[in-house]
């Protein structure tokens, strides 16, 4: 799970979970504004409101970052009822000063020290109901003791509380990937899900571990993912659509227990994005590379589409291409490689691969399948690589000679680990888009 961002707006539900109600959206700073006015009065201390507000936007935050109710299957963030939330009363009013302390601090929340979760800060009247959270009505006694919001939140949530100040503000884009990740799929989405169903097999030891956190959608992954989704009654295929995927986030924020005050926490380690989501402009390393190759090799099909040179960094031309690809599908001309640019990327690729003549080696060489090859693949992609890195291997001592089987076996695996050593490249013995195109050009003698 990625670090959190404040969202530009929220979706929130007028009523029950489970009753049929409208949907409406927000712009975040006045849900907060509403449900501050709903909740607490204007007259109480400055420290007071201050801390009851920091309360319910971390309470907010934390259903939006766990995605509490799309993990269950609906379409909002949040209800409007405080039997499961906090209280938003649409068209209410909003008062004056609070509605000044909510621009002031919309974007700062509190987190537990060495954790990046907005905190589940359970909170409660204090006087019709008792909860092991903040007391509105205490929070009023402790500031008119002197006490400053962050000591006030500390007398109700602990110590070992921080407070995030000036938060990224930005639009809340699901989690799920958009499409489907199977075996060969890449990518942070990849690795993430990797660390899910890891801690997950914690507290359910029939899901196999995965060996290694990569990013690459292996077959130890596949297998903790069909060992899943039998558990949890999905459909048993190994492939992670938006059903397995929400599931997953679901299961993963019981056993953290993420939505509850004595939360396991998401580490800044678990946090950190090793493959980069979005791509611009002046990035360098493997992704620009991957969006690279997928673009040079579409220039072969479309002339409108410039020629780049694969150098992994993210240049002017790189730019041009891409806005170029933008603006002939139809999406979003920014030269950014978000989401859907990459989604689409990978689409057309795999489509101009299918539709390829049977002689186009003669002119460009082997195309890479449209997915990573790893450790356990049985097809022909497998055949071909095999039998490049044998031609390899009669003229390079350092790479072992293997057999041509098909099968991506330890032998293989090693192979392809001992050229990733030559040329410097990270020593994962999986074959991506990079990988294939040295490998091929290397093995045509190149």
């Amino acid at each position: 799970m990625a670090y959190p961002i404040v969202p530009e707006s929220i979706v929130v539900h007028l009523g029950f979970p489970d009753q049929p109600a409208e949907n409406i959206t927000v712009p975040f700073a006045d849900y907060i504004k509403n449900v501050a006015s709903s909740e607490i009065y204007p007259t109480w201390p400055d420290s007071a409101i201050r801390a009851n507000i920091l309360a319910q936007i971390s309470y907010a935050l934390n259903r939006v970052y766990t995605e509490y109710y799309p993990s269950r299957g609906y379409n909002f963030d949040i209800t409007n009822t405080t039997q499961f939330d906090q209280a938003y009363t649409q068209g209410g009013e909003v008062f004056e000063n609070i509605g000044r302390i909510v621009d002031e601090i919309f974007n700062n929340y509190v987190v537990r020290q060495g954790r990046v979760e907005p905190l589940f800060a359970q909170f409660c009247d204090g006087v019709q109901s008792q909860c092991n959270g903040l007391s509105q009505w205490g929070t009023v006694s402790l500031a008119n003791q002197g006490l400053t919001p962050y000591e006030i939140l500390q007398y109700y949530y602990g110590n070992n509380i921080g407070i995030v100040e000036n938060a990224q503000v930005g639009v809340n884009v699901p989690s799920y990937p958009g499409v489907a990740l199977r075996r060969g799929s890449f990518g942070e989405e990849v690795r993430q899900l990797q660390i899910e169903l890891n801690r997950i097999g914690k507290n359910f030891p029939a899901i196999p571990a995965i060996p290694e956190v990569t990013g690459v959608f292996d077959v130890p992954t596949e297998q903790a993912v069909i060992r899943f989704q039998d558990i949890f009654n999905l459909q048993v295929d190994g492939i992670v659509g938006k059903a397995t995927w929400y599931k997953v986030k679901e299961i993963y924020n019981g056993v953290k227990r993420l939505s509850e005050l004595t939360s396991e926490g998401i580490t800044f380690s678990e946090a950190e994005q090793v493959y980069p989501r979005i791509l611009r402009r002046g990035d360098t390393g493997i992704a620009v590379g991957i969006v690279q190759y997928y673009l040079a090799f579409l220039g072969y099909f479309y002339p409108d589409l410039p020629p780049i040179a694969i150098t992994r960094e993210f240049d002017q031309a790189t730019y041009d291409a891409v806005l170029t690809f933008q603006n002939k599908y139809g999406l979003q001309v920014d030269g950014i490689v978000g989401r859907n640019t990459w989604n689409e990327l990978q689409r057309v690729y795999r489509d101009a691969v299918r539709d390829l003549p049977q002689d186009y080696q003669t002119y460009i060489g082997e195309a890479y399948p449209g997915f990573f090859l790893v450790r356990g693949d049985v097809n022909a992609y497998v055949s071909r690589l095999q039998s490049n890195l044998r031609r390899i291997a009669l003229r390079d001592p350092y790479i072992p000679e293997i057999q041509v089987t098909g099968v991506f076996d330890e032998a293989t695996e090693q192979a392809v680990k001992a050229l990733q050593r030559e040329l410097g490249y990270d020593e994962n013995g999986v074959v991506g888009p990079l990988m294939w195109s040295e490998i091929s050009t290397r093995g045509r003698g190149y």
